[in-house]
């Protein structure tokens, strides 16, 4: 009867923890980076990245979140990139900059969270601003501060600081930028206060869902990183226009009875090859 009870409560909790097996990634296994030289590898949501550097978690103007997640590894010109933002932070905006997600120390997928992130060429830098530093508890567990009312699709005018543009704009005018994720009400606050001829900026600056409490930064494949896949270029002009228009809310559609199935992506040879030696 005693054994009948423990099987029982080990097949629970096998059964348990089926769901977290089976969201968790190998790459999350990994605790260092190869010692390859740095190439990001793959696209940004179906690659890895080799010869990974470490950024430190504190720095001029910058310090970074959730440390024990393991996801301050990044190619060395994403590192390069925080370092600059965080000076540049420090000495026109009077603030620093709180760093979240990067990559993991091989790259690859993360359990949850991002599909991108995969190549470290992905940074987020939330909108909190603060001139004090967080103490160690709160970096661990940090609170996000939206700038957005999601249900009303307007901004949260006593969240928004005229620091968020400039940091926005400062972070779109580093030549190693290719794209910056914002939702679409931040985009259009950012339309509305640029002035007109100095707008080419706004071209790298594109909307996306969930991006409320950070931007999403993601850099262009470095020179040397001949794996690296990159992606079409934005389209042309500011994207302020009838682009922009198109993201606010529409009635939603009718759910198709259909299940749409999607391809599983096949990884780079190189990063499978990273994979077996983990």
């Amino acid at each position: 009867m005693r054994y009948s009870c423990v099987r029982r409560a080990s097949v629970a909790l096998l059964l348990w923890c089926i769901p977290y097996l089976a969201l968790s990634s190998p790459w999350e296994q990994v605790n260092a980076p190869s010692k390859q030289s740095s190439q990001a590898i793959g696209s940004y949501a179906n690659g890895c990245l080799a010869g990974a550097t470490a950024l430190p978690l504190q720095g001029v103007g910058y310090q970074v979140l959730r440390s024990q997640r393991q996801r301050y590894y990044a190619h060395p010109s994403a590192v390069s990139f925080v370092q600059r933002l965080g000076e540049l932070s420090e000495q026109y905006l009077n603030t620093h900059i709180l760093v979240g997600d990067l990559s993991l120390p091989q790259g690859g997928r993360f359990s949850s969270g991002h599909t991108s992130h995969q190549t470290g060429l992905d940074i987020d830098i939330w909108l909190r601003l603060t001139r004090e530093r967080l103490p160690d508890k709160q970096l661990r567990t940090p609170v996000p501060i939206s700038v957005v009312n999601i249900d009303q699709y307007q901004l949260l005018k006593e969240n928004w600081d005229a620091r968020h543009f400039e940091l926005i704009k400062m972070a779109a005018y580093d030549s190693d930028v290719e794209r910056i994720f914002v939702h679409p009400v931040i985009k259009e606050k950012l339309c509305a206060e640029e002035e007109l001829g100095r707008r080419e900026w706004l071209r790298k600056v594109r909307p996306w869902w969930g991006h409320h409490s950070h931007m999403h930064v993601r850099l262009k494949c470095p020179q040397k990183s001949e794996y690296c896949k990159p992606q079409a270029a934005p389209p042309e002009g500011d994207g302020c226009g009838a682009e922009l228009i198109s993201w606010r809310p529409q009635p939603k559609p009718q759910i198709s009875s259909k299940m749409n199935k999607k391809k599983r992506k096949v990884m780079p040879v190189q990063c499978q090859k990273m994979l077996e030696n983990i």
